[in-house]
């Protein structure tokens, strides 16, 4: 009878055969084609469905993933999910500003920025006094906010950086924008009609009252052509509260105490060197430095960008912290959301009547 064959000693095979499968799916590269991959994919089903927007699809389809791929091969994707998730989101943000100039704002006229500045003190002030009587946690109740009082994901995706919430509480903000985005889209046509709104009037609302570019658009279409510019350019306008918003929430995080390991946020992280970057795109744009056939594309390199950083996101949500997180921070978005409405309405009917 043969002697069994003795078995290979570790290290004796080809380089292939003597690595786990984990570890050939190891390295940067490998985290950041999981998230193009993903990215691509929720473009692509974005286009088909645009109500729901890339942003939202690609986290959702990370945290899918997440779901079905074992802990081992998804902790070998870190390195390039944390390069997307950081990097690619602050890129993104950037590029944002190839939307906006100065001449928005002055197109917005005497009508709409009233509105649009008045909807977003009332938008922050409710989210601050709202959530903390519902409880809603001081990281959620600020993404709700700010993503429902500017523009839904990329407002999100512009401040995370500063505040750095757990994956599961950017899921869920974004959920929650998404849903009152779509409930606003079926609505506000309506609301708008029931009022006896013009195209213009209509546009101002939309563009102030609903987020994602898709779902301005969306809502904006039933009353036509005019409606639609109006309530695009209202939107972008809105854009330039990134500014703002993100240079408080940096004094307020430098000052928050200390964490259980001592680390403090450092003071030269005061103005992120992504919303200088910003600021000065929007000012070469109002300049006419960028040009117009290339703004289209630069506009879509910093949604595929965003959509990839929160795919990237999605792959590290931990589903038991949205299941604890509760309904309080939905009925938190929802009160929200009524509360930019009613605003947005009041105030179209004070400067209406002026």
């Amino acid at each position: 009878m043969p002697s069994p064959r003795p078995l290979p000693r570790p290290g004796t095979g080809t380089p292939t055969e003597d690595r786990p499968a984990s570890t050939r799916l190891s390295g940067p590269a490998a985290g950041l084609g999981v998230c193009v991959v993903l990215a691509v994919g929720a473009t692509a089903f974005g286009g088909v469905v645009p109500l729901a927007g890339a942003p939202v699809i690609g986290v959702v389809a990370g945290v899918v993933v997440a779901t079905a791929v074992p802990r081992r091969i998804r902790k070998c994707w870190s390195a390039g999910v944390r390069i997307a998730s950081t990097w690619g989101l602050q890129v993104a943000v950037v590029l944002l500003g190839v939307q906006v100039s100065v001449t928005d704002v002055v197109g917005a006229g005497r009508q709409a920025l009233p509105v649009t500045v008045g909807t977003l003190a009332v938008c922050l002030l409710a989210a601050a006094l709202l959530g903390r009587a519902l409880g809603v946690d001081r990281d959620l109740r600020t993404l709700i906010g700010v993503g429902t009082a500017v523009c839904g994901a990329s407002a999100i995706a512009a401040v995370t950086p500063i505040v750095r919430p757990a994956p599961s509480r950017l899921a869920y903000a974004l959920t929650t924008v998404f849903v009152f985005n779509v409930a606003a889209v079926i609505a506000f046509p309506l609301l708008g009609r029931g009022l006896g709104m013009d195209a213009e009037t209509f546009g101002i609302l939309a563009g102030t009252a609903v987020n994602d570019t898709s779902s301005v658009v969306a809502a904006a279409e039933a009353y036509g052509d005019a409606a639609t510019h109006t309530a695009v350019v209202v939107k972008l306008v809105r854009t330039l509260a990134i500014i703002p918003i993100c240079l408080v929430l940096s004094v307020l995080v430098t000052r928050r105490p200390a964490g259980v390991d001592g680390a403090r946020p450092s003071l030269w992280r005061l103005v992120p060197w992504f919303l200088i970057g910003f600021a000065l795109v929007v000012g070469a744009n109002s300049a006419g430095l960028i040009p117009g056939a290339a703004q289209p594309p630069l506009a879509h390199a910093s949604s595929f960008l965003i959509t990839t950083a929160l795919a990237g996101i999605g792959l590290t949500t931990d589903l038991s912290g949205i299941r604890r997180a509760g309904a309080r921070p939905l009925l938190f978005g929802g009160l929200l959301w009524g509360v930019v409405t009613l605003a947005a309405v009041a105030l179209l009917g004070t400067v209406g009547a002026s």
